[in-house]
């Protein structure tokens, strides 16, 4: 089935064309056998859009933010009705967005270079911290040889947020980076891996708090905080410029169950975006500690003590989750492997596993225990 033969969702559509258009979707998709109606499930407030011929384009943004937007019943809030357990949506950087900024800031820039932006979540009350921070960020972004093109103080509305939400809002800024060596896509993203475990570490070292890197990366972004779905470009109006495009779009809108909300555990996370609670997860932070004095990567060398610890103290359930599967992924596994290492098949309870589908299960179980819950 070709890429051009699914209708694209518009922000304009109706609500009749949009289920026209999906019904026409689903049938194409069951005819190509990529879809059956069995296999929906109730979800949680959370979903993806995706360009299937791989290509940046506005309307899957638009189609996340739509999607998530009727997800308010999905998430929690609180009783002024404004206030959230967090809500975000994840896309790809938009380069031509921060290359303009950049470019009206006095900086020239080559036209085939890709930018790394940071989202920063820095403390809001406390001036003296929030540049202490600043600081710590700056000095270990340049001791890794990269260009600071400058900070973005990321344009909110906060009249639609509620008094508890805005209470505890941090400030937010974007860093915008070089790529200094000419790194691919692959070895830039893990160098800023270590780059922002080390800024982390940093700031817990000050005894900081408030300061959080929603992503640092040359590929994605995240956009989230506590409010309601349906109030993400209200409160982050970037996300209704035309220059946001992307091939995909993860969104998330949180409830709120076995961690208090904050605006650091609203979703996605850096990798994922986790429908689920987790009431076992002291077992799972306690196996990474255990393994933590034995690892070792080619692809970090002696920058793996820097990632340490990998679940930090104060993580959600998905946020530990995400944790771990991130360093799965940045120490050379690929997404689809990094999920089998953690949440493998049961192999006694299938009879009818395959036997090369079995021996890749037994793999993984000597690799890691599988996670919990």
């Amino acid at each position: 089935m070709a890429p051009k033969d699914i209708a694209s969702p518009m922000i304009e559509e109706s609500g009749e064309d949009f289920v026209r258009n999906w019904k026409a979707n689903a049938a194409l998709l069951q005819k190509a056998s990529s879809y059956d109606p069995a296999w929906e499930h109730d979800n949680c407030g959370v979903g993806m859009v995706v360009a299937i011929d791989g290509k940046p384009r506005r309307e899957v943004v638009v189609a996340g933010i739509e999607a998530l937007k009727v997800l308010y019943h999905r998430g929690a809030v609180d009783a002024d009705g404004k206030t959230g357990d967090g809500a975000g949506i994840h896309v790809e950087v938009p380069q031509d967005f921060f290359r303009e900024h950049i470019v009206r800031t006095g900086h020239e820039l080559a036209e085939s270079e890709p930018l790394a932006v940071g989202m920063v979540f820095l403390p809001k009350s406390d001036l003296g911290a929030q540049e202490t921070c600043r600081t710590i960020v700056e000095s270990e972004v340049l001791s890794a040889g990269y260009t600071i093109y400058g900070w973005r103080q990321v344009p909110v509305d906060i009249s639609v947020i509620g008094e508890k939400s805005n209470a505890t809002r941090p400030e937010i800024e974007q860093i915008m980076l070089s790529n200094p060596r000419g790194l691919d896509t692959e070895a830039l993203e893990r160098d800023l891996y270590v780059v922002r475990r080390r800024i982390e570490k940093r700031v817990i070292e000050e005894a900081i708090n408030d300061f959080y890197i929603c992503s640092l990366s040359c590929r994605s972004i995240i956009y989230k905080g506590m409010f309601l779905a349906e109030q993400l470009t209200t409160f982050y109006p970037d996300l209704l410029d035309e220059r946001f495009v992307s091939s995909f779009a993860i969104y998330h809108q949180r409830y709120s169950t076995n961690t208090f909300p904050t605006w650091r555990l609203a979703q996605p996370f850096r990798m994922l975006a986790h429908n689920g609670e987790i009431n076992t997860l002291l077992g799972n932070v306690n196996w990474m500690k255990a393994h933590e004095c034995r690892l070792a990567s080619d692809l970090f060398g002696d920058n793996i003590e820097d990632l340490k610890p990998i679940i930090q103290k104060g993580s959600s359930d998905s946020a530990a989750l995400d944790s771990v599967y991130e360093l799965i992924c940045r120490s050379g596994r690929d997404a689809a492997m990094a999920k089998s290492l953690m949440i493998p098949e049961s192999i006694s309870q299938n009879a009818i596993m395959p036997d090369n589908h079995r021996a890749l299960f037994a793999y993984c179980n000597a690799v890691m225990e599988p996670w919990d819950g």
